[in-house]
């Protein structure tokens, strides 16, 4: 019976990871708990990262204010 949740099981473990990335946890904390390497899974899910350049700004700036 297909699920209406998604269209493979593997799609609900895609938005997951994705998710979480977007969130901002860190890439090594998100590849330990789907069982991947960092470069795996920056491979996979590195699109899931773009359109944060302002967001990394900001922190980049916040760690040289004092």
């Amino acid at each position: 019976m297909a699920s209406p949740l998604a269209g493979r099981p593997y799609d609900l473990r895609h938005a997951a990871l994705s998710t979480w990335l977007n969130a901002g946890v860190d890439a090594t904390e998100v590849a330990a708990r789907a069982g991947n390497s960092v470069e795996v899974l920056l491979k996979r899910y590195a699109k899931c990262l773009d359109g944060r350049q302002e967001q990394n700004n900001r922190r980049i700036e916040a760690a040289f204010t004092p």
